[in-house]
This record gives C-alpha cells, sequence and structure tokens, in this order.
C-alpha cells in the first residue's frame, strides 16, 4: 500500500517536473528575432482549436515586461509614420502587402520567417526617427501575424486588409477594423 503511493508520488513529481521544464524551455527555445534595437521577438504555442500549429507573438523591450501586439498597435504606428512621411510610410506599406503574398500556412512550431530580410529595412531607415516600433520590428511582427492567421485561418485576411486599406480609406474604419479579433 505505502510502496504504491511512493511510486503515485514519483509519478506525479515527475511529470510536473517535465512539464515546468517544458515552459522554460519555451521562454529560450522560442526567440524568433531580436531587433537592432535589442527588442527580443518570441513565440508561445497557442491554443486555438483551428490549428495544431497556433502561436502567440509577444515582444520584450529592454528592461521592460513582455508584451503581445495587437493589429491596432501597428496599424495606429502606421498613422506616426504616415505623419511624418506620406509617401514613404506608403512605400512601406507596399512592401508589406507584397510580403502577404509570400506567407504561406506552417505545419511546424516555432514559425520561421518567411520573407523578411534585415537589407528590407534599409529603404525605410529614415521612419524610425518617429514613433515607438521600428520598421525592422514592424516588418517582422507583421510577417509573424501574417503567418499565425494564415496557419489558423487558411481563408482569413485580417492583417492584409489592415494594411490594404490604410491610406486608402478613413483613419477611424482602418482603427476600428484592425481592433476586430478576427474577421472571417
Amino acid at each position: 500500500m505505502n510502496i504504491s503511493k511512493c511510486l503515485l508520488g514519483v509519478y506525479y513529481y515527475t511529470k510536473s517536473s517535465y512539464k515546468i521544464w517544458k515552459i522554460k524551455r519555451l521562454k529560450v527555445d522560442d526567440l524568433v528575432y531580436i531587433t537592432k534595437r535589442n527588442v527580443e521577438i518570441i513565440v508561445y504555442p497557442g491554443k486555438k482549436p483551428e490549428s495544431p500549429y497556433d502561436f502567440i507573438v509577444k515582444f520584450k523591450e529592454p528592461k521592460k515586461r513582455e508584451r503581445t501586439p495587437k493589429h491596432v498597435h501597428l496599424i495606429i504606428e502606421m498613422y506616426v509614420k504616415h505623419a511624418y512621411n506620406p509617401s514613404l510610410t506608403l512605400r512601406l506599406r507596399d512592401h508589406i502587402l507584397e510580403m502577404f503574398k509570400h506567407i504561406k500556412p506552417i505545419n511546424y512550431f516555432p514559425p520561421k520567417l518567411q520573407y523578411f530580410k534585415p537589407e528590407h529595412v534599409e529603404p525605410f531607415k529614415e521612419l524610425d526617427r518617429v514613433g515607438e516600433f521600428s520598421v525592422e520590428f514592424i516588418l517582422v511582427v507583421t510577417e509573424l501575424m501574417a503567418i499565425q492567421e494564415k496557419t489558423n485561418y487558411p481563408q482569413g485576411s485580417l492583417t492584409e486588409s489592415v494594411y490594404s486599406d490604410f491610406g486608402v480609406k478613413d483613419r477611424f474604419s482602418v482603427i476600428q477594423k484592425a481592433l476586430l479579433k478576427r474577421l472571417r
């Protein structure tokens, strides 16, 4: 009787130790990208039933807590950059729209960047003078969000739709759309 309780205790201890190890491993192993400003872009496994390869995008700036970027954060940042240099920001938007054409759903974890290359930042470097996020950050996070959307909702288009509307439709409707959880 005591031996079975002891074995059961060892089993639960081993099981919980494995879960703790797995969670700690994710925090280190699933770093996708570090920007030149030392912002870590990290992914964690998601829980959406639509896909076993769902993931959550997060970022951590030096000496700050981890945060989750949202569509609305990125689109407002685009408006800040647009106020500073409209034509260059619209070229950045066009670059992002081109990127969407190359994004494919994934069947693995963690995700890998499919389109971004560090040299993509150079033509838009001037836009880093304003706003909270660098162009490098916007390009990497937007691509990860697009991969996430294509993986979970292959017919979904919220991320692409928000950028397509940017600079074309009025700010209110673009920001309103960016606040949506999901567009079917």
